[in-house]
């Protein structure tokens, strides 16, 4: 069986270090790991479509944005298909037949679910498209036979129905789909990398992010205004490390090389904490050096993104080219889908045979 990975994003405005610690740069290593027959990375229009449905000039002008930080960081388009979901329209018939392997109660209980339905204040009225998105996530997996699926820590519950859809579908109709694996992030900070607020995770409609393509001024300002120890108001307190975004992004993204190029004081990050904990090192500190590691890994995605920028016409024509792919991939499991549920009435020439000798020896 060729190993296959699908993700993706929801183009619903730039993308944030949260996307780059729990998916982004996964994706990179595994694209250029070679353990990969096949990659697909989707922008997902239509399920923003299911939130945004009375604006669709933002998911609009935001496809291009999620292509531009998808090509800054590093996905090669030479190994990675991307594509629009949107332009796949066998995606949409494959989701309306699982509908009928789900009840409301088993989406009804999806954590993540009832979650981001309370962010968006839908409880007194959901829109039907929005509360279906789980079983539409499971065709645009299934649909290019994904092995796995590299998501976050809060993308977990749509596997698992993902795995029971597969299951059940399976049961009834013979072996046809492929049951994916998720894989999370190997760096449990990446899994839900909060917000410079430091009250929930990385949210765009929160207001508490940093982009990838902000610039370096940008990063460092908004470094500057994350939320801390409360507690810890003098440089000599101990201070406390739990919720405490600097160090959580250090956690994320640090590496023993980063103290060895910009810290004289400390060798690790279990040495800096340490130092934090029973007081003399300040918050001021620790956010500067926060921000040289920020700096290091974001200069080479701006300086791609700046180049992309200038190569509009060229990024269409990935996209245009990664639909074409896309497409021809979900329409072969879709034909199997139809063969298997027997709905391929002009392609079952045994149907059509049986049907001529009913008649004729009427």
């Amino acid at each position: 069986m060729e190993k296959i990975i699908l993700t993706g994003d929801r183009p619903t405005g730039r993308l944030h270090l949260g996307h780059y610690v729990g998916s982004l740069r996964r994706r990179v290593e595994l694209q250029n790991s070679g353990e990969y027959d096949k990659i697909y990375v989707m922008i997902a229009d239509a399920q923003a479509l299911t939130d945004n449905a009375d604006n669709p000039e933002k998911i609009r002008q935001n496809i291009i944005e999620v292509a531009l930080d998808y090509l800054s960081v590093g996905i090669d388009p030479a190994k990675t298909t991307i594509f629009i979901q949107s332009a796949v329209p066998e995606l949409t018939e494959l989701a309306f037949y699982y509908m009928n392997l789900v009840t409301v109660s088993r989406v009804q209980r999806n954590p993540t679910v009832k979650t981001e339905i309370k962010m968006r204040n839908f409880e007194a009225s959901i829109p039907v498209g929005f509360f279906c998105y789980p079983v539409s996530q499971a065709s645009d997996i299934t649909a290019f036979r994904a092995t796995t699926v590299p998501v976050g820590e809060d993308q977990a519950p749509m596997i698992e129905l993902t795995r029971e859809i597969v299951g059940r579908f399976n049961n009834i109709y013979g072996p046809t789909l492929v049951e994916p694996d998720i894989l999370l992030p190997e760096n449990a900070a990446s899994m839900r990398l909060p917000g410079i607020d430091g009250k929930a995770k990385m949210s765009k409609s929160l207001g508490n992010c940093i982009y990838i393509s902000d610039s370096k001024k940008e990063v460092e300002k908004k470094v500057k205004s994350m939320y801390t120890d409360p507690l810890h108001l003098s440089v000599d307190d101990p201070g406390h490390l739990e919720g405490n975004c600097p160090f959580i992004y250090l956690d994320a993204f640090s590496t023993p090389d980063h103290f060895a190029r910009y810290s004289d004081s400390y060798a690790s990050l279990d040495e800096m904490k340490a130092h934090y904990t029973r007081g003399g090192l300040g918050d001021g500190t620790v956010k500067k050096f926060l921000m040289k590691v920020l700096d290091e890994t974001l200069a080479p995605i701006r300086e791609r993104r700046a180049y992309w920028e200038q190569h509009i016409p060229e990024i269409y024509d990935i996209l245009r080219q990664g639909c074409a792919t896309a497409r021809a991939a979900a329409a072969a499991t879709l034909d199997d889908v139809r063969r298997a549920m027997r709905i391929n009435y002009f392609d079952d020439d045994a149907l059509i045979n049986e049907q001529v000798k009913r008649f004729t020896n009427k």
